[in-house]
């Protein structure tokens, strides 16, 4: 570890920020505490503190380099706050972290998830059939391999009519039970795909909805308008015991067995993403229709396993989510062998570890200028604030510095008019743009000066210098604007960006996207001396939400004990109790 005691020497630099105001004194004391490798990145950050944007970007050169490529995916972070100096020193930092070490334990299957003792696997769910990758001495690459066969024969079955419902209607809607990890990655490739030619056809005909939250409301709406002739259920569960899930699943259950009149219909009607075959059988799932993950499977990565290729096979067809995976494998490979300062997800790793734990911002704006990437924050927020969301090193400690960004943001141009205000007028909001060079659905109209697509690209391109470059009062007098405004119309830039430019959004170059997001969050956690794969964090909640739901249980026969609660905790339950 890079914290840890006797790691490397602890370093007194700065010395003269001291007398310089109190953020900077504050930024100094944290970079004396850190080892060498951090305050040389301290220190760079100190160099540039006064270095606007404006000056970094008349640097060609810089710029130049700061313009990287996997294949047709084009990275430019010219607009970040950093130099070629920067760099090299966050590049130093992850090489004193072991990154590249760390990484290689990822891909041959080493036990990395050292506080759950797991392997982390999720590259061996898109790696080809001839690869070998060993756990405890045994290649999982044939096991993955084995499920995919058995879960393309069972999606052809269902999509050719071979494989029918109780009533033997073929079945052409699905709902898709499950939350979190299970959930979240799932619907954003099934959206992002929604309007995808290739995929548009291979879906006609068919519906996916997915019902994820335990409010009785998600059932209404994930249930209306289905034939449960027609309808079938996917409950994804490794265990077969989340609560939320569990009990949407009897919910949904209960309705196909009152629909067609048989607990026989089940065997017909459901499958599962599950490992706990004694579980799902007692469910009345038919056990050649469950489909086996692992645990060296986090939720958060498990898309590309039976939580995401059974339903997004059932809609798409198997052949076209191969493509997702075929994507995903290539941005594996290139973060697995391009160098650091041409490597996407290390560089997108570092300057988020810059701009979080060395400039301090703590959000970041994730903002797709693609409307099919509607539920793409939703999983990058999952992503990367359950794996990042920490506060103490591999060996326990506090981390010193500090750590995951809180992730927001919304299809361009939907944002333009929503918060980003705050982002150019307000606080400091590191940025991420992402944008298609073609559209999946062109249209450009007689008349019109530009496409539909280029109108949106065009803000694309704009935001970013926007946000970089801003605007002075001394530009604002120039152009007349009167005194009064000068002050509400200046923008101050220095806001840091970067940007991402893929050709299309359709199933590969998605695939490659995510990857690169996978590992970026890698990165960040590597440097950091966290664990990114566990998520000790969601289970406390849970914990006591149990207590409360024993509560309501007995307080609903007017037996219940509130004395073990917070007394606000206990008034509030008092009065939802009264209605």
């Amino acid at each position: 570890s890079l914290f840890g005691p006797g790691s490397h020497t602890r370093a007194t630099i700065l010395r003269t920020t001291l007398s310089c105001c109190p953020a900077a004194r504050s930024h100094c004391v944290l970079a004396m505490s850190l080892p060498a490798p951090w305050t040389d990145v301290f220190a760079e950050a100190e160099r540039l503190k006064s270095t606007h944007l404006r000056t970094l970007l008349q640097d060609q050169a810089r710029n130049d380099s700061m313009f990287v490529r996997c294949g047709d995916v084009t990275l430019d972070y010219s607009r970040e706050r950093v130099d070629g100096a920067a760099m090299d020193k966050l590049i130093a930092l992850a090489k004193a972290a072991d990154v590249e070490g760390k990484r290689k334990k990822m891909y041959e299957g080493v036990k990395i998830n050292e506080t759950e003792g797991r392997p982390v696997l999720h590259t061996a769910l898109r790696a080809p059939r001839d690869a070998e990758i060993l756990v405890d001495g045994v290649n999982v690459v044939p096991e993955v391999w084995k499920v995919l066969d058995a879960m393309k024969a069972f999606t052809d079955k269902v999509r050719a009519g071979e494989w029918t419902g109780y009533t033997g209607k073929a079945l052409t809607d699905v709902v898709a039970i499950g939350i979190g990890g299970s959930y979240l990655g799932v619907e954003f490739v099934y959206e992002a795909l929604k309007t995808d030619p290739e995929a548009s056809v291979a879906a006609a005909g068919r519906r996916v909805r997915f019902l994820a939250n335990v409010d009785p409301i998600d059932v209404k709406r994930a249930l209306e308008g289905l034939n449960a002739e027609t309808t079938l259920v996917l409950v994804v569960s490794k265990t077969f015991t989340t609560a939320e899930t569990m009990l949407n699943a009897r919910t949904v259950k209960e309705w196909l067995i009152k629909e067609l009149g048989s607990p026989d219909c089940i065997a017909k009607h459901v499958a599962a993403c599950s490992t706990a075959l004694d579980k799902t059988a007692a469910f009345g799932i038919d056990s050649k229709n469950v489909f086996g993950f692992w645990d060296w499977v986090g939720g958060r990565f498990s898309c590309w396993s039976a939580v995401g290729v059974l339903a997004l096979s059932l809609q798409y067809g198997f052949d076209l989510i191969m493509k997702f995976h075929e994507g995903g494998r290539d941005m594996d490979t290139h973060f697995r062998t391009a160098p650091p300062t041409e490597n996407l997800p290390m560089i997108m790793g570092l300057l988020s570890v810059w701009n979080v734990s060395i400039l301090k911002h703590e959000g970041c704006a994730v903002l797709p200028y693609c409307q099919a990437l509607t539920r793409f924050v939703a999983h990058i927020q999952q992503l990367d604030m359950e794996s990042n969301g920490k506060r103490v090193t591999m060996d326990g400690s506090d981390v010193p510095v500090g750590t995951g960004a809180i992730y927001f943001g919304e299809p361009g141009t939907n944002g333009q008019h929503s918060f980003y205000q705050l982002m150019h007028q307000g606080r400091v909001i590191p940025a991420e743009f992402i944008g298609f060079s073609a559209s999946q659905n062109p249209v450009e109209l007689p008349g019109e000066p530009v496409s539909n697509h280029d109108e949106l690209m065009s803000n694309f391109f704009a935001q970013p210098d926007a946000l970089a470059l801003g605007k002075t009062a001394e530009e604002l007098k120039a152009e007349g604007v009167p005194e009064k405004l000068v002050a509400h119309k200046t923008f101050p830039g220095d806001r840091p960006s970067l940007s991402l430019l893929l050709p299309v959004c359709n199933a590969y170059y998605l695939g490659q996207l995510l990857a690169l997001y996978e590992h970026r969050t890698a990165v960040q956690g590597w440097v950091w001396d966290i664990n990114s794969f566990d998520q000790w964090g969601v289970q406390l909640g849970k914990v006591l939400a149990t207590q409360v739901r024993e509560y309501l249980t007995e307080a609903r026969k007017r037996e219940g004990d509130d004395s073990k609660f917070l007394k606000p905790t206990a008034k509030l339950l008092k009065k939802y109790l009264e209605s």
